[in-house]
């Protein structure tokens, strides 16, 4: 349990070196763009061969990945239509559209973005007793350029550094609490189950991809976005045959 606190909230330290990264340097959105895309290359290698391949391997069914992954989605897809009822849509945004948004709407929208894939983290140590490497490492580097990007919109929308880099470390707190709690709640469940929850998980993390980190990406760098993202899935990919 202890390891799985201190590899989640390792995984997630990348969210505060990414703040303080867009907080004392000055990023144009170009250059943010980039980083998104390159993030989000390397989550799709990550769900694609640590969560989801490793679910059809253990389950005794293609109906239990799948249906994790529909259900991940759905989860994913009704939390953040709520979080932008709240005002937390423009999390990612580094142009300081979070200013007409909610302070809380926005901490709650970047849990939620970070909680399923902090909860592998704990579950791959209670399967294996230890991290899966390549998972852990792409989950930090994809954390930089969220951390980087709304940093960067926080500051434009008028946030204090102190606010900014406090609400990081909380997050990656509460990412480290995930992992923990991926590690507990699944110890006596069936090779079915946990198969569904690493679909589950990657269905959500899917889903937040499509719908606030690729888009904003795109807007930013629209030219290179596609090369850029294809890079972050090779490199998360030859991590992974390393592994």
């Amino acid at each position: 349990m202890a390891a799985s606190l201190g590899w989640g909230t390792l995984a997630a330290s990348s969210l505060v070196i990414g703040a303080i990264i867009a907080l004392v340097f000055k990023i144009n959105l170009r250059t943010i763009g980039l980083i998104m895309a390159f993030g989000a290359g390397v989550l799709i290698s990550a769900l694609a061969f640590d969560l989801v391949e490793e679910a059809v391997d253990k389950s005794s069914g293609h109906g239990w990945a799948v249906g994790g992954l529909f259900a991940g989605c759905l989860v994913f897809f009704g939390g953040n239509l709520w979080i932008d009822r709240l005002g937390g849509g423009d999390r990612k945004d580094p142009d300081g559209d979070q200013e007409s948004g909610s302070p809380l709407a926005i901490v709650l929208g970047t849990v939620l973005d970070g909680i399923p894939e902090s909860m592998v983290i704990g579950l791959t140590i209670f399967e294996g007793g230890a991290v899966g490497a390549a998972y852990l490492i792409a989950v930090f580097i994809s954390n930089l350029p969220e951390s980087i990007s709304s940093t960067s919109g926080l500051l434009s929308a008028g946030w204090t550094k102190s606010r900014i880099l406090w609400m990081w470390i909380a997050i990656a707190v509460i990412s480290g609490l995930a992992s923990v709690a991926g590690y507990g709640l699944f110890q006596d469940s069936s090779p079915d189950t946990i198969a569904f929850v690493l679909t589950f998980a990657a269905g959500a993390i899917l889903t937040m991809l499509a719908q606030t980190m690729m888009p904003e990406a795109y807007e930013h760098s629209p030219k290179y976005v596609g090369v850029v993202t294809t890079l972050g899935f090779a490199v998360a990919f030859t991590i992974h045959t390393l592994d």
